[in-house]
């Protein structure tokens, strides 16, 4: 018996069955493009970009992503946990409105910025962490006014109606001017997130402290505040193995999407 792949019956049995291209084209099968099935083939290297894929999965991902933009019009959200290359393809989705990258080696500040300037209808973005999110902010103020959600999986601090910090360090008085000074931001998510005093160093996990009542009910007041509820969380203490860095390759398949806000959440 020969199973399809994927892209079989995508681009192949619609050619042929005149039923199964009719199916191809209800957009309910098109709302959400998972690409997190895909693997990618590669091997890690010391320079940028740190990755080096196999040009067979970069054509695969090419191939793939093209057809599906081809059935859904351009008009799908979509999770890419594989190793893109160019963002040709993705600039040719003016309707996009959420795009998720939860560990993608080979993003460029340029290639990002361009294709935010394609995005008009870009409300939620994840990205893994980088070096400066600033870039990121100033393209999306100019290029995607339906904007409100931006996950990065790393530390950062910025004005949104929704922050997912979860899994990140903290120092405690920045938390607080998170709390007093983001007046519009309505859910805040620091679950098993590592809160340190000030003068913490990096050697030193002595100075991880954990949430007072007084910041707990600081938070509770004027937002919806999600975060870590067991006293023995085994992410918590993933969190401080890894010291403060989450190594999501050593887990389990698709541990990075729990404990998430429900509006980020896949």
């Amino acid at each position: 018996m020969h199973f399809l792949n994927i892209l079989e019956l995508s681009s192949s049995v619609p050619q042929v069955c005149r039923a199964w291209g009719l199916a191809m084209r209800d957009p309910v099968l098109w709302k959400t493009l998972d690409f997190t099935i895909l693997k990618s083939n590669f091997i890690k290297i010391q320079r940028e970009p740190f990755v080096y894929v196999h040009s067979k999965s970069d054509k695969t991902v090419s191939r793939v992503l093209k057809v599906a933009l081809g059935w859904s019009n351009g008009n799908p959200n979509m999770s890419a946990k594989v190793h893109l290359s160019s963002y040709a393809t993705l600039i040719k989705c003016p309707r996009l409105k959420r795009l998720v990258f939860p560990a993608c080696h080979r993003i460029s500040q340029s290639g990002l910025c361009n294709a935010l300037r394609n995005w008009p209808a870009l409300e939620s973005l994840t990205v893994p962490s980088i070096e400066s999110v600033a870039f990121i902010m100033e393209e999306i103020a100019v290029h995607c006014p339906k904007f409100s959600k931006l996950m990065v999986m790393g530390t950062f601090d910025i004005l949104l109606k929704t922050l997912s910090l979860r899994c990140s360090m903290i120092f405690k008085n920045a938390l607080m001017v998170i709390l007093e000074g983001l007046h519009h931001l309505q859910v805040l998510n620091i679950s098993h997130c590592m809160i340190m005093e000030p003068d913490f160093q990096e050697d030193d996990l002595t100075r991880v402290v954990g949430l007072d009542k007084s910041t707990v009910e600081m938070a509770a007041l004027q937002t919806k505040f999600i975060t870590c509820q067991e006293r023995d969380c085994v992410m918590c203490e993933r969190m401080r193995h890894d010291e403060g860095s989450m190594k999501w390759y050593r887990y389990e398949e698709g541990l990075w999407k729990a404990d998430e806000v429900p509006s980020l959440a896949l």
